[in-house]
């Protein structure tokens, strides 16, 4: 059943996001408090990165006054709602990626965590 499934089939589709411009204080703030470990970076509706809480950490506090563009990562792997879920959970594996965007014609439709996929596995009977 699992080789059946697409990122569609299991992607979060109300997924928090922050823009380039906004300070990494009000991103990390963000993912507190919506119980997150990372955010999206959209800027005009495009999908031009990822910033997580260990980023955050790693930067120390003086990144906490610079811009989420400055911080965020930018060479990503981005499924698409018909990437298969095997290919998703192999590069999650192999890279430690923690959440997957899922894009399509660059504008983020959702979000691949490794909660999203433990969920889903979890239903399959």
């Amino acid at each position: 059943m699992i080789k059946k499934l697409q990122a569609n089939d299991i992607m979060i589709e109300d997924v928090h996001v922050t823009s380039p411009n906004d300070l990494v204080a009000a991103a990390k703030l963000k993912m507190m408090r919506c119980n997150v470990g990372g955010l999206p970076v959209v800027d005009d509706k495009k999908l031009v990165g990822i910033i997580t809480h260990r980023d955050v950490l790693l930067a120390g506090g003086e990144a906490l006054g610079l811009k989420v563009g400055d911080l965020m990562s930018k060479d990503l792997y981005v499924a698409n709602k018909d990437t298969p879920i095997m290919e998703i959970t192999k590069v999650m594996a192999d890279k430690g990626y923690q959440r997957i965007p899922v894009a399509e014609n660059g504008i983020l439709v959702g979000l691949i965590t490794q909660s999203s996929l433990i969920r889903a596995l979890a239903g399959l009977e």
